[in-house]
């Protein structure tokens, strides 16, 4: 007999106060409107929506009007005939969080972890008819805080707001108000010592991005598997070796079975994209066995930007004698990934970069977000849509934050589909965790082994990292990391350093692992800078770092925006940067989709509310250096969308001219849970920002950027990350805004692979750089995208008079500039619309098509800075 697989997806749910709901009167509750259909794979909150009997908690300030739901228990029902013959697991991908299950009125077991799946053999407990119930309780619910974690949060929060200092000297730690603790900080801390000891995605309690809406459900697929006696249970399939020439690969072929047996062989078939074929064939006496295929001219899976994500098909059949008896298959993609740590000869310390089929990589990306706090109801197509933005978006590496979950299928099949790189934490989050629990540890043992089983096979899969902030914290506050004498600390040290690169050691063996983000040992002592060794965390940008021992660059500034200000980036000398940002706010049609016009006003409570970082106008310190203070929503969304678009292409051209010292760097954060004023360069309805645009062009394959030195020289730099050396002619402007004063000359740039090279200079004297003029590069053949230089802040730039003619074509939009007009802004009112380009400044004269879809192009309004409109 074959594996059959039964989807359980017709379930219904209610509530009861805690302590109400019972087996017995659960089963046959008929109480009429009590029950209503569950959205499965989903969660409660989803299911209360369909029904209408709450409001999206996205919506307005509804956030905090469905608090109700994670004081109360669920209940989720549904029955089932009897499968047929056969070994029959009842099976939840996912249960969020603490549940317990019964079948037929016998208790199954209880389930605590929102990361693994909950199985059960019910081969001898089904029935003709059958009744699964699902009891979902309060996940926080008769538990005590770790003592240990609130201790950190504690000291974490009072360092990050000391209340004895002088807010306007800026001379230490961050440049925040002193003593200044949010009601969100506040509940936070309250919260996740209590939450650490529950295996849930940490962000589900509020986090700075993101609202407090604690997910509950079943929230992946269920179902009811009949299998035979012999099933396959697990396969791996790696390269493990690749000739330099690429000309021949060996792979190995791992095969796992149920119940190894003499009589039982494995029979696999590789299928390159071409069609080639290749087989193995191996006896199953014992499980796990391996064999390996040797491959001629393999057809071998790179990142979008360097060649095509070739992906094999695997299929593996186990044979009982002469029948087939399981079946397998898989898509895989060959390629060897490593982790360059050798010494930096130049800059000392260690390299932190990624080589992937022997080429090294400046890894462009981004922080991946779950797409929405209701993570069992995001759909394929979001996350398909995402990865291929990102792709769109040059992007070629995402890091799964540790304060998330580990994503859904669809993420990593668009992530191996469309040639982009995954760094994966485990699901471990700022806070500490009690190692010392055994029963933590077990959960935490089984997790890591499912998932790394899970994601083993993924071509995307670069890295396994430890955790996120967890162990810098630890270090900040309490300035060690020690351990006791059974190898524990009391506060999750035991995950990091044995139990996490344990099980990816037993069940990967291919993937590196790092114990955190950010981590490095400089002298063998722990450093979380991170320009030594390791990656860093570069957050002296935003929230105004001064942190002797750990921040770069100067301990005083002149005022908080100065010290918050992105020009930072430039003191920052990461080996590889896991995390950088700036917010800024969504595009108006989104804002104006979830909150309502009335509250549409700059910091009302409800515009705040929608702002989970602190204090609330911490961005308009920055703006009253960059830009100027808005004046309206318009504006707001204006001006903070064009200084993030500034910082995050400052920061990209920064750390890329330091390659290969700097390997690395990823903006935080690409995407949204929720409609808020973030850091996203895509917001939660899909759409980008102006930062996406201009990182875009900075994370180009080819780039150039100009670059101001110390002594006020011009440099022009080629930063080229492809597989082969370039050589491209570029014309480099320098001109007035008013058009009187443009002078250009061509010059020929050139870079080896991997390489950035500066190409031309001018030294003081040769180039006006004040507030009326600019450098501009273009390449005539358009390998590299154009870029330009202002020499003063955005709100002191002498731009002049402008307007622009903006015509409708068929899928288009043809704009001119009439003087020089920056960052020209085509709104974008349609979820899934594109646009070829956006956020983009034109000199006078200057005439740009730019390709629309998904939107009448009549329709799009198209601004200019800082406000003036033009309509297609």
């Amino acid at each position: 007999m074959a594996r059959r697989a039964i989807a359980l997806d017709d379930f219904e749910v209610r509530s009861y106060l805690v302590g109400e709901g019972h087996v017995d009167n659960v089963v046959n509750d008929s109480e009429t409107g009590a029950w209503i259909p569950a959205v499965v794979p989903g969660g409660v909150h989803e299911s209360l929506m369909a029904a209408g009997l709450v409001e999206h908690p996205f919506i307005g300030a509804n956030e905090h009007g469905v608090d109700w739901v994670q004081e109360r228990e669920w209940w989720y029902r549904t029955r089932f005939a009897h499968p047929g013959p056969g070994a029959a697991r009842l099976v939840f991908d996912g249960l969020d969080t603490v549940a317990d299950v019964w079948l037929n009125g016998r208790h199954l077991g209880r389930h605590e972890n929102q990361f693994r799946p909950a199985a059960f053999d019910v081969t001898d407990a089904v029935g003709e008819d059958n009744t699964v119930l699902v009891r979902f309780l309060p996940p926080l619910l008769g538990r005590e805080p770790v003592a240990s974690a609130a201790q950190t949060i504690e000291r974490m929060l009072a360092l990050m707001n000391p209340g004895d200092e002088d807010d306007t000297a800026h001379t230490e730690h961050s440049a925040d108000a002193p003593g200044e603790v949010s009601v969100e900080d506040a509940h936070w801390a309250v919260t996740m010592p209590v939450a650490a000891r529950v295996r849930k995605a940490a962000f589900s309690w509020g986090w700075d991005f993101g609202p407090h809406v604690p997910s509950i459900g079943i929230w992946r697929q269920a179902r009811l598997e009949v299998a035979p006696a012999a099933t396959l249970t697990g396969h791996h399939v790696a390269l493990t070796q690749l000739d330099d020439d690429h000309s021949t690969a060996r792979v190995r072929v791992t095969v796992e079975t149920s119940k190894p047996g003499a009589e039982l062989t494995a029979h696999v078939l590789l299928r390159s994209p071409s069609g080639r074929e290749f087989r193995a064939e191996m006896h199953l006496g014992s499980s796990p066995s391996q064999s390996e295929i040797l491959v001629d001219d393999p057809e071998l899976w790179w990142t979008h930007d360097l060649g095509t994500p070739a992906l094999h098909q695997v299929v593996i059949e186990l044979w009982d004698g002469d029948a087939v008896v399981d079946t397998l298959t898989d898509r895989v993609g060959l390629r060897t990934l490593e982790l360059n740590r050798a010494p930096d000869e130049e800059e000392g310390g260690r390299y932190f970069g990624f080589v992937l089929n022997g080429v090294p990589l400046f890894a462009r990306g981004a922080n991946w977000l779950p797409a929405s706090s209701l993570v069992g109801s995001v759909g394929e197509s979001t996350h398909r849509d995402l990865v291929l933005r990102a792709t769109e978006g040059n992007l070629t590496m995402l890091r799964v934050w540790g304060g998330g979950i580990y994503e859904h299928d669809a993420f990593y099949r668009a992530c191996d589909e469309l040639g982009v790189l995954v760094w994966q934490d485990f699901m471990f989050a700022n806070v500490d965790y009690p190692d010392r629990e055994a029963g933590l540890r077990r959960e935490v043992e089984l997790e890591a082994e499912y998932q790394v089983r899970r994601l083993r096979n993924r071509a995307c899969l670069a890295l396994w990292c430890g955790n996120n902030e967890a162990l810098m914290m630890r270090a900040l506050v309490w300035g060690h990391l020690d351990e006791g004498a059974d190898g524990t600390s009391g506060w999750g040290r035991q995950f990091y350093t044995d139990i996490l690169p344990g099980a990816v050691a037993t069940h990967d063996g291919i993937t590196p692992y790092w114990p955190g983000s950010p981590y490095g040992e400089e002298n063998g002592v722990l450093s979380v800078i991170g320009t030594d060794d390791g990656d860093r965390h570069t957050w002296e940008v935003w929230h105004g770092l001064i942190m002797p021992g750990v921040s770069v660059g100067p301990s005083t500034f002149p005022s908080v925006g100065d010290a918050r200000h992105y020009r930072r980036y430039a003191d920052d000398t990461a080996k590889f940067v896991s995390e950088f940002g700036i917010h800024a706010a969504p595009e108006a049609a989104t804002l104006r989709r979830w909150i309502a016009e009335e509250d549409l006003t700059v910091h009302s409570p409800v515009f705040d509310q929608h702002n989970k970082d602190h204090p609330k106008n911490k961005g308009d310190e920055l703006l009253s250096v960059t830009t100027g203070l808005p004046e309206g929503l318009d504006q707001y969304i204006a001006f903070t969308q064009a200084v993030q678009a500034e910082g995050m292409a400052f920061g990209i051209e920064h750390y890329r001219r330091r390659q290969p010292h700097t390997a690395g760097a990823l903006m935080w954060q690409y995407n949204d849970v929720w409609p808020g004023f973030t850091w996203s360069v895509v917001d939660h309805d899909g759409i980008p920002k102006a930062a996406y645009y201009t990182a875009r062009r900075a994370s180009a394959p080819l780039a150039l950027s100009f670059r101001t030195t110390p002594a006020g020289d011009l440099e022009l730099w080629l930063a080229n990350n492809t597989r082969t050396a370039a050589r491209l002619d570029v014309d480099v402007e320098l001109g007035a805004f008013d058009g009187s004063d443009r002078t250009s000359r061509r010059i020929t740039a050139a870079a080896a692979p991997g390489e950035s090279a500066r190409v031309w200079s001018a030294a003081v004297g040769e180039f006006t750089a004040d507030a009326h003029h600019y450098a501009w590069v273009s390449a005539p053949d358009g390998r590299a995208p154009s870029v330009r230089k202002h020499f003063a802040e955005i709100k002191d730039l002498h731009f002049g008079p402008s307007s622009l003619d903006v015509k409708a074509e068929p899928n288009a939009l043809r704009i001119r500039a009439t003087g020089y007009a920056y960052m020209v802004r085509i709104e974008q009112p349609v979820i899934g619309m594109r646009l070829s380009d956006n956020a983009f400044d034109l000199r006078d004269g200057d005439e740009i098509v730019i390709q629309v879809t998904g939107a009448d192009p009549a329709s799009l309004k198209v601004l200019t800075f800082p406000l003036t409109q033009s309509a297609g």
